[in-house]
């Protein structure tokens, strides 16, 4: 297929200004090349008739080192934006163990409140082990909850109280049971959506209750994965301090009692327990009066048995018979 152009010019006349043919020329042979590209695809049957694609596909391949310099090229930039894509942070449950000796238990415990009130935190137990004997030191345990950014500042914190004896750290990576039961509420999720659309087409009442069944089934799930999910998230938002105050010196030993005050408490007991004794005595008297009855009957019962048996035991003395 040829393409022709027909320009009908005006009788020659003397060009006055030569750029403004040579111009001209040039915007011609412009046309001319644009329109032989365009009518080339044409009759040619290509798939595409834009311009560019055709000088893209009439070019000659690149060669093997620019085929390998594009290739390091888009190489270098898959890598720099993976690197420039964030990692995903784990998610790490933390728990901390610490152990501190002061001075004073009872001002030391006032301290830990504050400085979890200052933290944003929770005091989720306390025990105050007094020693039974003076010679053990008192100790009292405090278990904590602090948001986990302000774990090491309380850590810290607590550690300004006395000398740290003992300190722990330990850290549960949760990251792939997060991503696991996500997935599985993303795909439960879906099923219910799926089980809704089914439940609204007509059917048949044992259709209908099947599909209620199986939705009740994916929400028992759902519900279970999330309440998971939300423990989860917690335990790794907040990290748990188990704090150990300990004395530094043992509890002093009280004074004994003198001679007056023993014997004062000796009396003291002994009295007690003669008016116990007696109440009780009074008390089964009460009883013994009130089944009186009961323990007459039993006793003539036994009495009788008792003489009965005395009188089969005798032997019978035969008389002798006088003489004829």
């Amino acid at each position: 297929m040829k393409t022709h152009l027909k320009i009908n010019s005006p009788p020659h006349q003397p060009n006055p200004n030569p750029a403004n043919s040579s111009t001209t020329r040039l915007a011609v042979a412009v046309f001319l090349t644009l329109s032989s590209a365009i009518a080339l695809p044409s009759c040619g049957g290509a798939t595409s008739s834009s311009p560019e694609n055709q000088l893209a596909a009439s070019a000659p391949p690149p060669p093997p080192a620019a085929q390998r310099a594009a290739g390091g090229s888009q190489t270098a930039a898959v890598s720099k934006k993976a690197a420039e894509t964030p990692a995903i942070r784990p998610q790490l449950i933390k728990k901390a163990q610490l152990s501190v000796v002061v001075k004073s238990i009872d001002a030391s415990t006032k301290s830990v409140t504050n400085i979890v009130e200052k933290q944003q935190g929770d005091i989720l137990g306390f025990q105050n082990q007094k020693p039974p004997d003076s010679s053990v030191r008192q100790t009292a345990s405090v278990e904590i909850r602090v948001p986990q950014e302000r774990l090491e500042t309380t850590l810290q914190a607590l550690a300004k109280l006395g000398n740290v004896e003992n300190r722990s750290l330990m850290a549960e990576d949760v990251t792939d049971r997060l991503v696991d039961n996500e997935a599985r509420l993303r795909n439960l999720r879906k099923s219910e959506e799926m089980v809704l659309k089914i439940m609204e087409r007509s059917g048949s009442v044992g259709d209908v209750l099947k599909v209620s069944q199986e939705l009740s089934n994916i929400r028992e799930s759902i519900e279970r994965i999330d309440a998971q999910l939300k423990s989860l998230r917690n335990q790794v938002a907040y990290s748990t301090i188990s704090l150990t105050l300990e004395a530094a010196v043992s509890a002093q030993q009280t004074p004994e009692p003198s001679l007056g005050l023993r014997v004062q408490e000796t009396w003291g007991k002994a009295t007690h327990s003669v008016g116990e004794l007696t109440l009780g005595l009074f008390g089964l008297g009460i009883w013994l009066l009130a089944y009186s009855p009961y323990l007459l009957l039993i006793g003539a019962a036994a009495y009788g048995f008792n003489r009965f048996k005395k009188q089969q035991s005798v032997p019978q003395i035969q008389e002798p018979k006088p003489p004829q």
